[in-house]
């Protein structure tokens, strides 16, 4: 057995481990091997590693400080498969990215400057900066607060996020088609969406073209209705480019994210929270590999607010192409995002939490050994 340090932090609705870049393997493959290995990959219950047996638990961020003056730290997001023996870094999460500006101040990774701290972040899969704006006092980050989030219990510092140029963050194109609106092919028949690259690739349907409400919660989706999902996701990943309809599942099962999108009904979330349609702009069913998430991606809700002013996208028919604060009904709750369009940046809310700290003991055959 040898041991490697680690950090265990919540991001947002997220939780994972984060790791310096130097404490990794060098090579793709042993990396790869390691990651499987501490989180207890392949296997839905993550019985014999760190994950958490859900893939808003199975996720991993890399941190660099950056040689480059234009940003402060270089991050790199992995998302842990649990079913298969791979790992994702084709797009970010913006959940664990909230976590990345107070992980760096922590490790003495970035000056200090209260009672902000801005951290200038480099997501090394999608090739974009995030500015995080980081609550510090006494010279450390801020824990306590009155900033809440839905999904996560309780009350704590704001972090605000904004991505800047988020635009074609994967696929290199905002429309990775040319074609705001795509015919799918599924065992319904076709379906219409839009498959849109901002901060991370999505592809939107409306629930009533495929049979849903669109309020439903993670636990009532039949497997029938998550296998028609992931269908519809294998079609638009093969559309992107990234695997065949048939392989998408296994070579590209985080992207793009597969997106049920409604016009705003009253609801309830999944802690029984009622929500008057008045106070969102549009209702939200987002799936996280192969499953229905618990609340929203924060990629997602950046890509959901800008896809909302690209004409004849399907967000454009649901929401008012002059709001700059979008409202974003998800199971958890309910979301705002801000549009700034010169320089187009589109910020968010977030909280974090440091967890543990200490070693991961790995069977793989690197790190410190252990006698």
């Amino acid at each position: 057995m040898n041991k490697v340090p680690i950090t265990l932090m919540r991001g947002g609705t997220s939780k994972g481990v984060f790791l310096q870049k130097k404490d990794l393997p060098a090579t793709e493959q042993e990396r790869e091997e390691f990651l499987l290995d501490i989180m207890g990959s392949p296997d839905p219950n993550q019985i014999d590693g760190l994950g958490g047996a859900n893939s808003l638990t199975s996720k991993v961020a890399i941190i660099d400080k950056s040689r480059n003056s234009s940003y402060d730290i270089e991050y790199t997001f992995a998302q842990v498969s649990l079913y298969d023996q791979m790992v994702d870094f084709k797009g970010n999460c913006g959940n664990i990215s909230s976590a990345v500006g107070p992980y760096a101040i922590a490790k003495g990774l970035v000056s200090i400057e209260e009672p902000i701290t801005k951290v200038r972040i480099y997501n090394t899969n999608t090739k974009k900066i995030i500015t995080a704006e980081v609550e510090v006092e006494n010279g450390r980050v801020k824990t306590e607060g009155d900033y809440s989030i839905p999904g996560v219990p309780g009350s704590a510092s704001p972090i605000f996020l904004s991505f800047e140029n988020p635009e074609g963050a994967v696929t290199g194109k905002v429309l990775p088609t040319g074609r705001p609106i795509d015919i799918l092919s599924c065992s319904l028949g076709e379906v219409r969406a839009s498959i849109v690259d901002i901060a991370n690739p999505l592809v939107f349907v409306r629930a009533q073209d495929i049979g849903l409400r669109g309020d439903e919660l993670p636990e009532e989706y039949s497997k029938a209705q998550i296998d028609l999902l992931e269908e519809l996701r294998g079609a638009a990943a093969e559309e992107c480019g990234f695997a065949s309809k048939s392989e998408a599942t296994r070579l590209s099962p985080a992207t793009p994210k597969l997106t049920v999108v409604s016009k705003p009904f009253d609801y309830q979330d999944t802690a029984g929270k009622f929500h008057s349609e008045q106070n969102f702009n549009v209702l939200v069913r987002m799936m996280s590999m192969q499953r229905p998430h618990k609340a929203l991606a924060i990629t997602g809700a950046v890509c959901i607010t800008a896809a909302s002013k690209i004409e004849g996208t399907i967000l454009s028919e649901i929401i008012d192409k002059n709001s700059n604060t979008i409202s974003i009904g998800h199971p958890a709750g309910v979301m705002e995002t801000i549009y700034n369009e010169f320089p187009l940046s589109i910020k968010v809310g977030r909280t974090a939490r440091l967890l543990m700290e200490g070693n991961v003991y790995t069977k793989s055959d690197y790190g410190q050994s252990v006698i």
